[in-house]
């Protein structure tokens, strides 16, 4: 997914942190009218709860909006654990 995240800038290091550790790839920080506009591309299966997590980083004061961008391959590490979990199902 293509994110683009604004937050005032006490909070730009804990979002970028945050995306960071979703398996995102922050591609620009900008700063339009007083907030700074983090684009990043994530995986969409890790951005579920983004909102709250981004209202909770920025008190409140952070926005977001995504949109598809293209599908990739998983890693290696996600689709071994998809097919164990598959596994584990058909026991």
């Amino acid at each position: 997914m293509s994110l683009e995240a604004s937050t005032p800038e006490e909070y730009v290091g804990n979002v970028v942190g945050n995306i960071c550790s979703r398996r995102g790839k922050v591609h620009e920080i900008a700063i339009k009218g007083g907030l700074h506009i983090i684009s990043a591309e994530v995986p969409l299966s890790e951005m579920f709860g983004y909102a709250t997590t981004l209202r909770s980083l920025s008190s409140g004061r952070g926005n977001y909006s995504m949109h598809f961008e293209k599908y990739m391959e998983a890693p290696f590490e996600v689709t071994e654990k998809i097919l164990a979990e598959k596994e584990q199902k058909k026991k």
